[in-house]
């Protein structure tokens, strides 16, 4: 990601509604929505798996502190041209 939103929020509220209100924040700072969120791994119980909320992929990423969301648009992978 080339641009993101650190986000924080220990609330009680379930990790959908934590990730619906940071991607609202980001959409309105950046008037893109974002399609990745990365979060401590104890928020995905440990497990790692991806989980998606709303179009956001929500995934592990062990540097993110607890209570943080890192979210952002993914850079798409740069195709190579092929010699002719």
């Amino acid at each position: 990601m080339k641009k993101g939103l650190l986000w924080y929020d220990d609330s009680e509220q379930d990790l959908a509604e934590k990730v619906e209100r940071a991607a609202r924040r980001y959409r309105k700072k950046f008037g893109t929505a974002p399609d990745a969120c990365y979060v401590h791994p104890s928020v995905l119980n440990g497990n790692g798996k991806m989980k998606e909320v709303d179009g956001v992929r929500v995934m592990v990423l062990p540097s993110v502190l607890r209570h943080h969301f890192w979210l952002g648009q993914e850079e798409k992978p740069r195709q190579r041209k092929t010699a002719r």
